[in-house]
Protein backbone atom coordinates (compact mmCIF):
# COMPACT_ATOMS: atom_id res chain seq x y z
CA UNK A 1 0.00 0.00 0.00
CA UNK A 2 1.28 3.05 -0.93
CA UNK A 3 2.24 6.38 1.27
CA UNK A 4 -0.85 8.17 -0.55
CA UNK A 5 -3.25 5.25 -0.68
CA UNK A 6 -2.76 5.61 3.54
CA UNK A 7 -2.85 9.00 3.35
CA UNK A 8 -6.71 8.99 1.58
CA UNK A 9 -7.89 5.93 3.57
CA UNK A 10 -7.08 8.48 7.02
CA UNK A 11 -8.09 12.01 5.29
CA UNK A 12 -11.43 9.96 4.54
CA UNK A 13 -12.01 7.92 7.94
CA UNK A 14 -13.82 5.14 6.43
CA UNK A 15 -13.09 2.91 9.23
CA UNK A 16 -14.79 5.67 11.82
CA UNK A 17 -17.35 6.32 9.43
CA UNK A 18 -17.86 2.03 8.97
CA UNK A 19 -17.93 1.76 13.05
CA UNK A 20 -20.27 4.22 13.37
CA UNK A 21 -22.74 3.22 11.53
CA UNK A 22 -22.18 -0.31 13.05
CA UNK A 23 -22.75 1.26 16.36
CA UNK A 24 -25.96 3.49 14.89
CA UNK A 25 -27.34 -0.04 13.03
CA UNK A 26 -27.69 -1.46 17.21
CA UNK A 27 -30.04 1.35 18.33
CA UNK A 28 -33.19 -0.32 16.29
CA UNK A 29 -32.33 -4.08 17.56
CA UNK A 30 -33.74 -5.76 20.72
CA UNK A 31 -31.51 -5.67 23.68
CA UNK A 32 -29.32 -8.15 24.55
CA UNK A 33 -29.56 -7.19 28.32
CA UNK A 34 -31.75 -7.49 31.16
CA UNK A 35 -32.62 -5.19 33.88
CA UNK A 36 -31.83 -8.31 36.66
CA UNK A 37 -33.23 -7.91 39.88
CA UNK A 38 -36.58 -6.41 38.11
CA UNK A 39 -36.49 -9.23 35.48
CA UNK A 40 -35.69 -12.72 35.44
CA UNK A 41 -34.01 -14.58 32.40
CA UNK A 42 -35.53 -18.01 31.82
CA UNK A 43 -34.53 -20.73 33.69
CA UNK A 44 -34.25 -24.18 32.16
CA UNK A 45 -35.51 -26.97 33.82
CA UNK A 46 -32.99 -29.15 34.48
CA UNK A 47 -31.47 -26.01 36.50
CA UNK A 48 -30.31 -26.93 39.95
CA UNK A 49 -30.95 -24.39 42.82
CA UNK A 50 -31.99 -24.53 46.19
CA UNK A 51 -33.07 -27.72 48.34
CA UNK A 52 -35.92 -28.71 49.05
CA UNK A 53 -38.13 -31.41 50.41
CA UNK A 54 -41.14 -32.49 49.25
CA UNK A 55 -44.80 -33.74 50.88
CA UNK A 56 -47.09 -35.93 49.53
CA UNK A 57 -51.00 -34.21 48.88
CA UNK A 58 -52.07 -35.23 52.14
CA UNK A 59 -49.40 -33.34 54.05
CA UNK A 60 -46.72 -36.32 54.90
CA UNK A 61 -43.47 -35.85 54.27
CA UNK A 62 -42.13 -37.81 51.70
CA UNK A 63 -38.71 -38.62 52.67
CA UNK A 64 -38.84 -42.54 54.10
CA UNK A 65 -35.11 -42.19 55.46
CA UNK A 66 -33.64 -44.60 53.13
CA UNK A 67 -30.68 -42.55 53.74
CA UNK A 68 -29.33 -43.26 49.68
CA UNK A 69 -28.41 -39.72 49.43
CA UNK A 70 -26.48 -39.59 52.43
CA UNK A 71 -24.67 -42.22 50.89
CA UNK A 72 -24.65 -41.06 47.44
CA UNK A 73 -23.32 -37.24 47.97
CA UNK A 74 -20.05 -37.12 46.72
CA UNK A 75 -19.48 -33.97 49.26
CA UNK A 76 -20.86 -35.78 52.64
CA UNK A 77 -22.95 -32.34 52.53
CA UNK A 78 -26.09 -34.88 53.55
CA UNK A 79 -26.69 -35.79 57.49
CA UNK A 80 -30.05 -37.72 58.31
CA UNK A 81 -30.98 -39.44 61.68
CA UNK A 82 -34.18 -41.43 61.32
CA UNK A 83 -36.70 -43.79 63.79
CA UNK A 84 -38.96 -45.71 63.17
CA UNK A 85 -42.99 -44.78 63.81
CA UNK A 86 -45.49 -46.65 65.44
CA UNK A 87 -46.98 -47.84 62.36
CA UNK A 88 -43.79 -49.13 61.19
CA UNK A 89 -42.96 -46.73 58.50
CA UNK A 90 -38.97 -45.20 59.24
CA UNK A 91 -38.89 -41.41 59.00
CA UNK A 92 -36.42 -38.89 59.31
CA UNK A 93 -35.86 -36.91 62.56
CA UNK A 94 -33.19 -34.88 61.52
CA UNK A 95 -32.18 -34.22 58.00
CA UNK A 96 -29.24 -31.43 57.21
CA UNK A 97 -27.73 -30.11 54.47
CA UNK A 98 -24.93 -27.84 54.71
CA UNK A 99 -25.11 -25.60 52.09
CA UNK A 100 -21.41 -24.99 51.88
CA UNK A 101 -20.25 -28.20 51.27
CA UNK A 102 -22.86 -28.94 48.19
CA UNK A 103 -21.82 -29.24 44.85
CA UNK A 104 -24.87 -29.30 43.66
CA UNK A 105 -24.51 -32.12 41.72
CA UNK A 106 -28.21 -33.46 41.74
CA UNK A 107 -27.40 -36.87 42.79
CA UNK A 108 -29.30 -36.69 46.05
CA UNK A 109 -32.19 -35.87 43.78
CA UNK A 110 -31.51 -38.82 40.84
CA UNK A 111 -30.76 -41.75 43.85
CA UNK A 112 -34.33 -40.75 46.21
CA UNK A 113 -37.05 -43.49 45.23
CA UNK A 114 -39.60 -41.25 46.22
CA UNK A 115 -38.57 -37.92 44.81
CA UNK A 116 -38.33 -36.54 48.72
CA UNK A 117 -34.86 -34.38 48.15
CA UNK A 118 -34.88 -32.16 45.21
CA UNK A 119 -33.26 -29.11 43.91
CA UNK A 120 -35.60 -26.51 43.40
CA UNK A 121 -35.39 -23.41 40.54
CA UNK A 122 -34.24 -20.92 43.63
CA UNK A 123 -30.83 -19.43 42.73
CA UNK A 124 -31.03 -16.44 44.99
CA UNK A 125 -30.03 -17.73 48.25
CA UNK A 126 -27.42 -15.06 49.16
CA UNK A 127 -26.86 -15.19 53.33
CA UNK A 128 -24.81 -12.53 55.41
CA UNK A 129 -23.38 -15.58 58.12
CA UNK A 130 -22.40 -19.34 57.01
CA UNK A 131 -24.80 -20.63 59.42
CA UNK A 132 -27.17 -19.23 57.64
CA UNK A 133 -26.39 -22.05 54.77
CA UNK A 134 -26.79 -24.96 57.10
CA UNK A 135 -30.09 -25.94 56.13
CA UNK A 136 -31.80 -28.28 58.76
CA UNK A 137 -35.74 -30.28 58.10
CA UNK A 138 -37.78 -27.49 58.96
CA UNK A 139 -36.11 -24.83 56.63
CA UNK A 140 -36.16 -27.64 53.89
CA UNK A 141 -39.42 -28.58 54.29
CA UNK A 142 -40.95 -24.97 53.94
CA UNK A 143 -38.71 -24.55 50.66
CA UNK A 144 -40.73 -27.25 49.27
CA UNK A 145 -43.95 -25.81 50.49
CA UNK A 146 -42.83 -22.39 48.78
CA UNK A 147 -41.70 -23.98 45.42
CA UNK A 148 -43.88 -27.31 45.00
CA UNK A 149 -45.74 -25.95 42.00
CA UNK A 150 -42.03 -25.14 40.20
CA UNK A 151 -40.77 -28.14 41.46
CA UNK A 152 -43.48 -30.42 40.45
CA UNK A 153 -43.46 -29.05 36.81
CA UNK A 154 -39.77 -29.34 36.89
CA UNK A 155 -40.16 -33.14 37.58
CA UNK A 156 -43.02 -33.65 35.23
CA UNK A 157 -40.66 -32.18 31.62
CA UNK A 158 -37.65 -34.02 33.24
CA UNK A 159 -39.35 -37.57 32.97
CA UNK A 160 -38.72 -38.17 29.89
CA UNK A 161 -35.27 -37.75 31.18
CA UNK A 162 -34.92 -39.84 33.96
Amino acid sequence: MGFFDRTARGMLMGELLSGMALSFSYIFRRRATINYPYEKGPISPRFKGEHALRRYPNGEERCIACKLCEAICPAQAITIEAEPREDGSRRTTRYDIDMTKCIYCGLCEEACPVDAIVEGPNFEFATETREELLYNKEKLLANGDRWEPELARRLEMDAPYR
